[in-house]
C-alpha cells in the first residue's frame, strides 16, 4: 500500500527525542536546536500589523518582491554574493527538499560530510540518489583534500554546512576557496546550508557563493530570529535551478507563509550582537564544564557540540542520560558512526549547568 520510496526514510532521531521530551517531567533538555529567546519585538509588531492589514492570502510562489529584493541586497552586502535569482521557501527544509528534487536523477552521487544534518542523506535517498559520506573525523573539518578521494564521474552535488550541525565547526576562507576550486574542476553543484551563519563566534564566516557561481545558498530565519514555527527560508543561486524550484513549489508548498514574508520585509535589520554574545558565553560554559572529562572539538559557530561517548555506544550512553532526566541526541542520527552524541546549548545557563553535572557524573560510570 505504501510507496517503496518511503522505505528509504527513517523517522528522525531528533523528533523521537522531541516526542520523548513531551512525556517527561521537567527534563534537562539539551537536545533540540531551537533558540531559547523569543522573536524580536519589531518583527512581531510587523507580523501582527500584516495580519490586521489583510496580508493573509497566497503570495506569488517565489515570494513577495520586496522581501526578495531585501535579501538579495543583504547577500551582496554581508556575504559578497551576487545571486542570480532568489526565492522564498517554507523554511530551509523546504528549500532543501525542492533543491534535491530538481537536481537529482537516480544514481546521482551527493557528497555529504560525516557527520552532518540528518536531512541531507534522507533527501538524497528519497530522490533515488546515492549518499557518499566524506569522513571528517576527528576534527570535523571539511576540506578539499578530504573531499577529493570521494569524487567520481557520478558525483553531482556537494553539500556544505558551515557553521555545522551537529559539530559547530566552520570552514575558514582558505577551506572555502580550495573547495570552490575543486568544485569548479569537477563541475559540481554546491548546496551551501548557511542557516547558522549568524552564530559565528570568531567572525570567520565566509560563503562559498562568493567564489563559485554554481552554488545554491539555502538560509532562513528560524535560528537567528527564533521563529522556528514560522517556516521562513530562502534559496539563492543560479537562475536555472531557482526557476525549476519555483515550478515545483507551485505544486507542493505553494508559497511561504504570507504574513511572515511581509513582517520580515518591513522590519529594520535586527541587531543580534547581544544574542550572539550570549550564545558564545553558553558555548564556553558548556565546553569548559566538560573539557576535562570528554574528548570534543570546541565549536566555532552554531549552538551544538559533538563529544565522544566515554563508554559504550552512543545509544547506550544516551539511554543512560535519559535515565538521569537528561535529553541529548545519539550521534548516529547525524553520522555513519555510533561514537559521539550531540548537545544543543540553545538553553538557559541553569539548564546547561545541570546538564554538565549529569554528564560529568555519567562519564565516571563504567556503562
Amino acid at each position: 500500500m505504501i510507496a517503496h520510496r518511503m522505505s528509504k526514510l527513517d523517522s528522525s532521531g531528533i523528533r523521537k527525542v522531541f516526542d520523548l521530551a513531551q512525556k517527561m517531567q521537567n527534563p534537562v533538555n539539551l537536545s533540540i536546536g531551537q533558540p531559547d529567546f523569543d522573536i524580536p519585538e519589531e518583527i512581531k509588531t510587523e507580523a501582527i500589523k500584516a495580519v490586521h492589514d489583510g496580508m493573509n492570502k497566497y503570495t506569488i510562489t517565489q515570494g513577495i518582491p520586496e522581501l526578495r529584493t531585501v535579501l538579495q541586497k543583504r547577500l551582496q552586502k554581508d556575504r559578497g554574493v551576487d545571486a542570480e535569482s532568489i526565492m522564498i521557501t517554507s523554511g530551509v527544509s523546504g528549500a532543501l527538499t525542492l533543491a534535491f528534487m530538481v537536481l537529482l536523477n537516480p544514481g546521482d552521487e551527493v557528497l555529504i560530510p560525516d557527520p552532518s544534518f540528518v536531512s541531507y542523506k534522507h533527501l538524497t535517498n528519497f530522490c533515488s540518489g546515492k549518499s557518499v559520506f566524506v569522513d571528517t573525523y576527528p576534527d570535523f573539518k571539511l576540506t578539499a583534500e578530504r573531499i577529493q578521494p570521494y569524487i567520481t564521474e557520478k558525483t553531482k552535488v556537494l553539500v556544505i554546512n558551515s557553521p555545522a550541525n551537529p559539530t559547530g565547526v566552520m570552514c575558514n576562507t582558505r577551506d572555502i576557496k580550495e573547495i570552490a576550486e575543486l568544485s569548479k574542476k569537477h563541475n559540481l553543484i554546491v548546496i551551501s546550508d548557511e542557516i547558522y551563519h549568524n552564530y559565528d563566534y570568531g567572525h570567520e564566516f565566509d560563503s562559498i557563493g562568493r567564489y563559485y557561481e554554481k552554488t545554491l545558498i539555502v538560509d532562513g530565519f528560524s535560528k537567528c530570529f527564533a521563529m522556528t514555527g514560522w517556516r521562513m527560508g530562502f534559496a539563492a543561486g543560479p537562475g536555472e535551478i531557482i526557476r525549476e524550484m519555483i515550478k515545483l513549489q507551485q505544486y507542493t508548498f505553494v508559497c511561504a507563509p504570507s504574513f511572515a514574508q511581509y513582517a520580515i520585509s518591513r522590519s529594520p535589520e535586527v541587531d543580534l550582537t547581544e544574542r550572539i554574545a550570549s550564545y558564545r558565553r553558553k558555548r564556553d560554559l558548556l565546553y569548559n564544564g566538560l573539557k576535562d572529562t570528554y574528548q570534543m572539538v570546541k565549536p566555532e559557530g552554531a549552538f551544538y557540540i559533538f563529544p565522544q561517548v566515554p563508554w559504550g555506544t552512543d545509544e547506550e550512553f544516551v539511554s543512560a542520560a535519559i535515565q538521569k532526566n537528561l535529553l541529548i541526541i545519539p550521534g548516529n542520527v547525524f553520522s555513519e558512526r555510533n561514537t559521539h552524541f550531540r548537545i544543543s546549548y540553545a538553553a538557559k545557563e541553569e539548564t546547561i549547568q545541570q546538564g554538565v553535572a549529569i554528564l560529568n557524573n555519567l562519564a565516571s560510570q563504567l556503562g
